[in-house]
């Protein structure tokens, strides 16, 4: 498909939309970096992953993914890179070498800032202590570990392929290869698990000292086994103990809530995260990779790439499925969807200089959602209020145009 130039005017439906201010500045950049294959695909997974075969593409996708960089670099306007997150699938299935390969390549088109966040998802099941020495090696500099849970009745109602005590090696493994700033990812609400049973996970992976975790609730997703075939879940009652008593005792030990799910030591939230929770921008590379790309002249332009790892590789296939233009009435929805999941918000000035929208153009939905008590009464804030964090769609449906 072919991009509109920047002197286009901005059509969407058949109809101008008047144009938006040029961005004073634009956001910081980073890169996101899709990696589909797993060993074996998960029934609560909506993600676009799909089952490895025994000798995986790796000189192939590594090919594809820096050509399809390549096509993306007309929006780069001179940034560095601030972070990159290595995702999937199962990142940790590619070798240290096809890794190496590609972000050689992509420093020699970007350059990245002299702290640059890199960061690769890993499961206890990939993990071989030879292979994260060499990624550390390479300045891969943050891991995330998919655990999900310590207990073995519930990994195998989840269709996880490690057990526990990998899960409890895998973070003794990171640290030994050099890894000082780690995250776990840890579900709740899991299939008939007690109160018992969630803190118990939770206290585990706490006794880890990761300096990060991702702790949230099982959720049934369309086009999943789980959603087809959905196991028994515990009651609302109990889901509400689980997050009270889980809360009470990340914060206990330190982990401060930053984000809806997120929890981290002081000075270690996610950069990559917060850069997109504040509406940053992103190049998304890989097989159904999404991107959000702003340009000086004011157009937001969120795009994404070609799903089937199959097609992604076909020479004869664009990288590129999509991409579509935000328009004016999408702007407040888009921009607070993110920054309202912070539990601080973002400052208020974030709003004109990364959408080159007025303040005033919010003020309305604003001040129904303050009298509703589901935003702050803060000016130089737009943040939820403990409620707002609790009903957060109620609060974002005042921001649909």
């Amino acid at each position: 498909m072919t991009r509109e130039s920047s002197a286009s005017p901005l059509i969407f439906g058949g109809a101008a939309q008047s144009p938006r201010a040029a961005l004073p500045v634009l956001p910081p950049l980073a890169l996101y970096i899709h990696i589909p294959w797993c060993v074996r695909k998960c029934p609560y997974c909506d993600f676009n992953s799909h089952t490895a075969s025994p000798v995986l593409p790796e000189e192939e996708y590594v090919d594809a993914l820096l050509a399809d960089l390549d096509q993306d670099l007309h929006a780069v306007y001179g940034r560095e890179l601030s972070s990159i997150f290595f995702g999937g699938g199962t990142p940790s299935l590619f070798s240290a070498q096809a890794l190496g390969r590609l972000l050689k390549g992509v420093e020699q088109r970007i350059p990245f800032t002299h702290d640059i966040e890199i960061t690769l998802e890993a499961n206890p099941g990939t993990f071989e202590q030879e292979k994260f020495v060499a990624y550390r090696a390479l300045g891969i500099n943050r891991l995330s570990i998919g655990i999900q849970s310590f207990q073995q009745e519930k990994l195998e109602a989840l269709g996880r392929i490690h057990n526990g005590d990998e899960a409890v090696r895998a973070a003794g493994m990171a640290r030994q290869a050099g890894f000082d700033n780690f995250n776990l990812d840890l579900m709740h609400g899991l299939p008939d698990q007690s109160l018992d049973d969630a803190l118990s996970d939770l206290r585990q992976a706490i006794a880890l000292k990761p300096t990060h975790l991702s702790w949230y609730q099982l959720t049934l997703e369309p086009n999943t086994v789980f959603w087809n075939q959905p196991p028994t879940l515990p009651e609302d009652d109990t889901l509400w103990d689980i997050q009270e008593a889980g809360q009470a005792l990340l914060a206990e030990h330190g982990y401060a809530q930053y984000e809806v799910s997120a929890y981290a030591q002081p000075g270690r939230p996610a950069r990559h995260n917060l850069n997109y929770w504040s509406f940053g921008d992103f190049i998304g590379i890989g097989a159904g990779a999404h991107g959000k790309l702003s340009h000086p002249d004011g157009r937001i332009v969120r795009t994404w790439k070609t799903r089937l790892p199959k097609d992604y590789l076909n020479p004869a296939k664009s990288f590129q499925a999509g991409e579509k233009a935000l328009t004016n009435d999408e702007m407040p929805f888009e921009f607070l969807m993110n920054a309202l999941r912070l539990t601080a918000g973002v400052e208020a000035r974030l709003y004109p200089e990364r959408t080159g929208m007025s303040l005033e153009s919010l003020a309305k939905s604003r001040r129904e959602a303050e009298q509703s008590g589901l935003l702050q009464v803060e000016p130089s804030r737009l943040a939820a209020t403990e409620r707002g964090q609790l009903f957060l769609n109620d609060l974002l449906q005042k921001f649909l145009s």
